[in-house]
C-alpha cells in the first residue's frame, strides 16, 4: 500500500478498475471526483475521462519506488483475472457437457459399470439394486452423465464378464503351482438345496499362502462316499488340477467324507477343530454335567425371550458392579460356543440369581450350588482349549505344523491334572486327552504331521518321536528324489556344510534380515562329484543343524529368505506348509452363501449361486 498522507483525500467511489487508485484520492470538496490528487506529493493530476495513463506516468516520473509496487500489483491482478476467466470458460464447457451422456463404448462408462458390477459381486448385493430409486439417485449425484444400465445387462453381461475374467485369472494362477492342498464340505442353503464346496490352498513363488474358493457346486445326489468321491474328482477336473499334485485334503469327521477320500486314494487330514470339539463333547459326558448345562440353557432361554428380565438383569448388573454383558446362547455348530456360554453364565451368576429369585414364576430356575460347582469344573477343564480352534482356523498363515506342538502342549501342560482341580475337572481332562491321543495315533496321519513339522523352521524335529526321526528324514529324501525336474524348477546352488557351534552363536536370520551365509564355514566337495541323493541328504543335514527360528517367526518369510540356500527342501516346504489344519476355509463359504441366498433371493438358480459365491470370495 502507498505511504503518505492519504487521510487528507477521499478514495475513489465505486469499483476500482485499476490498482493505481491505491495511490490517488480526491479532495473532500471535489464531489464529482474530477481531479485526482497524489496521496504522496498531494499534487493534482489532469486526466481525461476514466483514463489512468497520466496517473501511472506521474508515479513513474516522481515516485519510482511506488511505481514498482504498483506494477507488481498490476501484474498479479492480470494473472488472477486470466485464471478466473479460464475457470469461467471451463465451467461453461462442463455445464454444456452435463447434458451429454457418456458413450457406452467409452472408457469412462465402462469403468463405472465395472465398478458397479464389482460392488454387486463383492458386497453380495442383489442385482435388482440397480433399479432402486436411492441407488439411481446416488449414481446420478456422483456423475450426472452416467446412464445406469438395466438389471438384465448386469445379470447377463457385466457380471458374466467379471466372472469370466476372474476365472481366467485364477486358472492362470493354478497353472503355475507345483503342489496344492484342499478343503471341502457339504452345505444346504436356506431353500434346502445341497451344495459341495471346494477351496484350494497353495504357496506361490513369492511365498504367499494363497486360498482360492473354486466352486460351490450343486450336489443333489445322495451324499454317499462313492458319489462324493466322484463329485470331488469332477471338481478337480473342471479346473484341470492333477490329483498327483494334491498334497492333502482337509475335511470334517463325517464318515462319507472320510470314505470319499479313501475311495479316491487321496491323503486326508481331519479337521483339528472338529476333533477338538468332539474331544470336549466326549470329555463332558456325565449326568451331572448334562443336568448343569441343561439348567444353563433354560436360564439363557428365559432371558433371551423376555425383555423385562433383560431389563432387570441390567439393573442388577449395575447394582452388583458386574459387566453389562448379555447371556450368550450355545450353538451346536459353532466350536467353543458352549464354553463361552458357560463362562458368561458364571460371570453373571449373582445377577441371574437375583433376577430369577425375585419372580415367583422363575424362582425354580435359580441354579443350585451343585450346578454352579459342576459348571466351574467344566469351565476350568476346557477354558484353556477354546482359543486353539480359532488360532488354527486361519487360512492366510501356516497352521498344520502347529498340530503336533499343540497336542504336545495338551499332554504336558494344559490337560495335566493340577492339585486344586476337582475330581470332575481331572476326569474331563483325562477324557479329552485320551480322545485326542487316540485320534492322532494313526501312523499315516502322524507321518504327514511329522513332515509338516519338519518343514517348519520353528519346530523341525522337536515334536517328532525320536524313534521316527530317521524314518521321516528318509521320507523327505525319497520324496525329493521322486520330484520331476523341469525348467521351471530353480537350479540348486552348491551344498555347504555348517559349523554347528558357530551357527548356534549367530542371531536369528529373520531378525537380522540376512541370508544364512554367516552360518557357512566351508564348502564341501563340488556338487558335480555328488549324487542327487547325497546332495539332498547334505542339504537336509545342514537345515537340521541350524538353531530353531523364533516362535514368532513367519515360516514362509523364513523360507523366502533362505530358499537359495535350501533350494531342494523349499519344494517340500511349499508342499506341506500349505495344508490347512481345519476345514474352516470351506465352511466360511457357507457364511458367504448365506449372504447370497437370502430370503429375498431364495429363487436363485444353483449356477447363479456358484458364480456369485465365487466372485464374492475371489474378486
Amino acid at each position: 500500500m502507498a505511504t503518505g498522507e492519504s487521510g487528507k483525500f477521499v478514495p475513489k467511489k465505486g469499483i476500482k478498475s485499476s490498482v493505481v487508485w491505491n495511490w490517488y484520492g480526491f479532495a473532500a470538496t471535489d464531489v464529482e471526483q474530477e481531479t485526482p490528487r497524489c496521496n504522496i506529493c498531494l499534487k493534482p493530476i489532469a486526466v481525461k475521462g476514466s483514463s489512468t495513463t497520466n496517473l501511472f506516468q506521474h508515479l513513474k516520473q516522481r515516485h519510482p519506488a511506488e511505481y514498482e509496487k504498483c506494477q507488481s500489483l498490476r501484474d498479479e491482478q492480470n494473472s488472477s483475472d486470466q485464471q478466473t476467466l479460464a475457470k469461467k470458460q471451463l465451467t461453461v464447457a462442463e455445464s454444456f457437457a452435463q447434458g451429454t451422456a457418456y458413450d457406452r463404448k467409452g472408457a469412462r462408462w465402462r469403468k463405472i459399470t465395472e465398478a458397479v458390477a464389482l460392488h454387486i459381486a463383492k458386497d453380495m448385493v442383489p442385482i435388482y439394486t440397480v433399479e432402486k430409486t436411492g441407488f439411481i439417485n446416488l449414481i446420478k449425484t456422483l456423475d450426472p452423465r452416467y446412464e445406469l444400465p438395466s438389471r438384465k445387462y448386469f445379470s447377463e453381461v457385466a457380471l458374466t464378464q467379471l466372472y469370466n475374467g476372474t476365472r481366467e485369472k485364477v486358472s492362470r494362477e493354478l497353472e503355475e503351482l507345483s503342489f496344492y492342498s484342499a478343503t471341502t464340505d457339504m452345505w444346504s442353503s436356506r431353500t434346502m438345496q445341497p451344495y459341495m464346496s471346494l477351496t484350494v490352498h497353495f504357496i506361490n513363488n513369492a511365498w504367499d499362502l494363497r486360498s482360492i474358493s473354486l466352486q460351490t457346486s450343486y450336489f443333489p445326489e445322495d451324499h454317499t462316499g462313492e458319489l462324493v468321491a466322484k463329485g470331488l474328482r469332477d471338481a478337480l477336473d473342471c479346473w484341470n488340477l492333477s490329483e498327483n499334485r494334491l498334497c492333502c485334503m482337509t475335511t470334517d469327521s463325517g464318515t462319507n467324507m472320510i470314505k470319499a477320500l479313501r475311495v479316491n486314494g487321496w491323503p486326508n487330514l481331519q479337521c483339528f477343530g472338529h476333533k477338538l470339539h468332539n474331544a470336549i463333547e466326549n470329555g463332558v459326558k456325565d449326568p451331572r454335567i448334562d443336568r448343569a448345562i441343561g439348567v444353563c440353557k433354560k436360564i439363557v432361554a428365559a432371558f433371551s425371550y423376555s425383555w423385562k428380565k433383560r431389563r432387570e438383569l441390567g439393573v442388577a448388573q449395575s447394582e452388583l458392579g458386574l459387566p453389562p454383558h448379555q447371556l450368550t446362547t450355545e450353538s451346536p455348530t459353532r466350536w467353543g460356543s458352549r464354553q463361552k456360554s458357560i463362562e458368561r453364565f458364571l460371570e453373571q451368576e449373582k445377577a441371574i440369581a437375583r433376577v430369577l429369585g425375585s419372580d415367583v414364576k422363575s424362582r425354580h430356575l435359580v441354579p443350585s450350588w451343585q450346578d454352579i460347582e459342576v459348571l466351574e469344573s467344566v469351565s476350568k477343564a476346557v477354558k484353556a482349549l477354546q482359543d486353539f480352534t480359532d488360532a488354527l482356523s486361519g487360512e492366510m498363515y501356516v497352521s498344520v505344523s502347529y498340530i503336533k506342538p499343540v497336542i504336545h502342549l495338551f499332554k504336558t501342560s494344559l490337560l495335566q491334572p493340577e492339585d486344586n482341580d476337582t475330581e470332575l475337572t481331572k476326569t474331563i481332562k483325562r477324557n479329552i486327552l485320551g480322545y485326542l491321543v487316540d485320534k492322532y495315533s494313526d501312523p499315516v496321519k502322524d507321518e504327514l504331521l511329522d513332515m509338516a513339522s519338519l518343514m517348519d523352521p520353528r519346530f523341525r524335529t522337536s515334536y517328532i518321536d525320536p524313534d521316527n526321526v530317521e524314518k521321516v528324514k528318509r521320507r523327505a529324501v525319497s520324496e525329493l528324489l521322486s520330484f520331476p525336474t523341469d525348467k521351471s524348477t530353480p537350479q540348486p546352488g552348491p551344498v555347504v556344510q555348517v559349523d554347528q557351534k558357530e551357527a548356534r552363536a549367530q542371531p536369528d536370520p529373520k531378525k537380522r534380515k540376512k541370508t544364512l551365509a554367516t552360518f557357512f564355514k566351508k564348502s564341501v566337495v563340488p556338487t558335480s562329484d555328488q549324487s542327487e541323493e547325497a546332495k539332498i541328504e547334505t542339504e537336509l543335514a545342514t537345515y537340521l543343524l541350524l538353531p530353531e527360528a523364533d516362535p514368532d517367526t513367519d515360516p514362509l518369510q523364513w523360507w523366502k529368505s533362505n530358499e537359495s540356500n535350501f533350494s531342494r527342501l523349499s519344494h517340500l516346504a511349499k508342499k506341506y506348509l500349505s495344508i490347512p489344519a481345519t476345514s474352516a476355509p470351506s465352511e466360511r463359504l457357507f457364511s458367504v452363501g448365506g449372504g447370497v441366498v437370502t430370503c429375498s433371493r431364495a429363487c436363485l438358480k444353483p449356477e447363479a449361486v456358484d458364480r456369485l459365491i465365487f466372485l464374492a470370495k475371489n474378486v
